[in-house]
């Protein structure tokens, strides 16, 4: 009995003991409150952001390497065709010396400005000597027969001589003075050369220095005698060459897109499509449609659209990025981007046709649209941690 006693003693003294540690814990760590959990709750929420929305202007985005387009109308047939940029029909002199000779300066250079009577280069040149020779003789014969002529047409007046012979005075002061007008029209033709054969060439229009085909020292000769190309640099177009079962699947009017190889645009609408030459080559020609144009010689390639299409709604292949394993866009939304689900259709030349989600009139992340795709996957991992 007394053992028993002792067992019933000694557990009544545990359960004491637990119960007074469990009320001294409820003392130190009181149970959190509904209003406590809420406000975990809200804070998470304040954290974590909106889901599918990156905090990221276009202006950052655009430093990242992130380009913002707007969406484009397309559909119809494509066409890619190499091409480059050239100068207008007519807008480009080649300037040759007026007559052979030895370039004694140059005093222009490639991409030099020049305008209407700008001098290209000296030359001296036996022929022009000549030249000047022979201007310089027909006008002495010239004076001579005016002076004879006014001799005569006093000794006429005073009766010492007869009509006769002041009407072959006057006869000859007009043939000497038919040779002055032909020798110098034939010297400035020459450029009006010197005594000494020197002649200045000169830039027959205004414009920029394309080519320049000769140096000091160098002889010009009859067969060769240019000296430089001067082009109207505002006069440029852009040109392509295709076979003739590819010309017939444009037509004037039809737009180009085109792109150089450090990737500047350009666009245009072809204006003329010539006929198929010996080689069986149609040369397309498209007038730019605004916008800075690289150099004349740039090679570019370029989609050309074949017909008005079917207005269909399309995006840079580049844009259509999978989220969760559905394509998407990152439209702009207010100071940040927002992941848009879009139905894909056609992909063609590096365009992609979108059947649905996009309206139209969106701006959307078009090359390094990968980028936005790494921050949302980043910032969605951050959330679930």
């Amino acid at each position: 009995m007394k053992i028993e006693r002792h067992w019933l003693m000694t557990g009544a003294a545990v359960v004491v003991a637990l119960g007074a540690g469990f009320g001294a814990a409820r003392l130190i760590d009181p149970p959190a409150s509904p209003e406590a959990h809420a406000g975990e709750e809200h804070a998470e929420e304040e954290g974590g952001g909106e889901e599918g929305v990156i905090a990221l202007s276009p202006a950052d985005a655009a430093k990242a390497g992130v380009s913002v387009v707007g969406v484009e109308r397309g559909g119809g047939g494509e066409l890619t065709l190499a091409g480059r940029v050239d100068f207008a029909p007519g807008a480009e002199a080649v300037v040759d010396a007026p007559l052979p000779g030895a370039v004694v300066r140059v005093h222009v250079g490639v991409g030099s400005r020049v305008s209407v009577g700008t001098p290209l280069a000296t030359l001296r040149s036996p022929e022009g000597a000549a030249s000047r020779a022979t201007a310089d003789a027909a006008q002495a014969s010239a004076e001579a027969a005016q002076a004879a002529e006014r001799r005569d047409r006093t000794l006429f007046e005073r009766g010492y001589v007869a009509r006769a012979r002041l009407e072959i005075t006057e006869a000859e002061t007009r043939r000497a003075e038919a040779e002055l007008r032909a020798a110098r029209a034939r010297s400035s033709a020459y450029g009006a050369p010197g005594a000494d054969g020197l002649v200045v060439v000169r830039s027959p229009v205004v414009g920029v220095v394309t080519r320049l085909t000769t140096a000091p020292g160098q002889v010009l000769h009859e067969e060769d005698q240019e000296v430089a190309a001067i082009a109207d640099a505002s006069r440029i177009e852009l040109v392509f060459e295709a076979s003739p079962a590819v010309s017939g699947r444009v037509k004037v009017g039809d737009t180009v897109s085109g792109r150089t190889a450090d990737g500047q645009t350009v666009a245009g609408v072809i204006v003329a499509l010539s006929p198929a030459n010996a080689a069986g080559v149609v040369t397309l020609r498209a007038q730019p449609t605004g916008g800075a144009l690289p150099p004349a010689g740039t090679i570019l390639s370029a989609r050309v659209a074949t017909g008005a299409g079917d207005g269909a709604i399309v995006v840079p292949t580049d844009a259509v990025q999978s989220v969760e394993g559905s394509p998407s866009v990152f439209v702009v939304d207010g100071n940040g981007f927002r992941v848009r689900p879009v139905v894909t259709g056609r992909v063609s030349e590096g365009r992609t046709e979108i059947l649905s989600g996009l309206t139209g009139a969106e701006r959307i992340a078009g090359a390094g649209a990968f980028l936005l795709k790494a921050e949302l996957a980043k910032g969605e991992a951050e959330h679930g941690h």
